[in-house]
């Protein structure tokens, strides 16, 4: 009893922390959600601190259909090991193509670091989202995830191949919760951090800090690439033999 106990703490704390991780990664890189949600917390007059909270509140509802869709609508995928091996294979490439990117982009200083310096200067200029009727920033989490490209292309991939590789399926609860709670607390705690800094006008986050812990995500990336795309050709040649 103690063993599987123990066996099933290991395991859901791997794949929530390895989760945890790759989306830390993924949202601490600039892009439309980020700007929305420095936008909405410094423009909030009450409680502003809180909108990161409820716009990955409105992500995570998104991305638990899209987790479902996938696990219903493409669960077929999981019997073929040809598909099973490019999608693995997919996936690391990208994963590490990014984490290569971040790297590069870090070396070079191109990294847009001007949220950390002001979000007054964002909040006086045009502000690309006052007509889409984004105010409620739960629906506002939602639309603007989904206009974001790099979104669907990650769970069609990086997400996709994640899930086969750890075994992620409604059979397989715990691993699923694992994975799901583990990806949103990655989002939900910078988006957080992004909020509060942005309501409180705390406008000094340590660039150097900043790029340092991007370097860390990064090397993290390209080594859990290779593992994720290695893998499904080690284990599918293992059952060949």
């Amino acid at each position: 009893m103690l063993n599987e106990i123990t066996s099933f703490v290991s395991t859901f704390w791997m794949i929530f922390s390895f989760s945890f991780l790759v989306a830390l990664t993924g949202a601490m890189s600039p892009g439309p959600l980020l700007t929305y949600t420095i936008i909405k917390a410094a423009k909030t007059s009450k409680r502003g601190y809180l909108m990161g909270l409820w716009i990955i509140a409105g992500h995570a509802l998104l991305e638990m259909g899209i987790i479902i869709f996938l696990l219903m609508g493409f669960s077929f995928i999981l019997q073929n090991i040809v598909i099973v091996r490019i999608i693995g294979v997919a996936g690391g490439v990208i994963l590490i193509c990014f984490g290569i990117s971040i790297a590069r982009d870090i070396y070079l200083g191109k990294i847009p670091t001007d949220f950390l310096q002001s979000s007054e200067s964002q909040t006086n200029d045009t502000n690309p989202f006052e007509n889409k009727g984004l105010e409620n920033p739960v629906i506002g989490g939602i639309i603007v995830s989904m206009s974001n490209p790099y979104w669907w292309v990650w769970w069609a991939t990086i997400g996709f191949a994640f899930m086969i590789q750890f075994d992620i399926s409604f059979r397989q609860w715990p691993k699923l919760l694992a994975f799901f709670l583990g990806h949103e607390a990655g989002d939900l705690i910078w988006y957080l951090i992004v909020s509060t800094l942005s309501f409180f006008g705390l406008r000094h986050l340590n660039k150097k800090v900043y790029y340092g812990v991007l370097a860390v995500c990064a090397l993290f990336m390209i080594l859990f690439g290779i593992y994720l795309g290695i893998t499904p050709l080690l284990k599918t040649s293992l059952m060949a033999s």
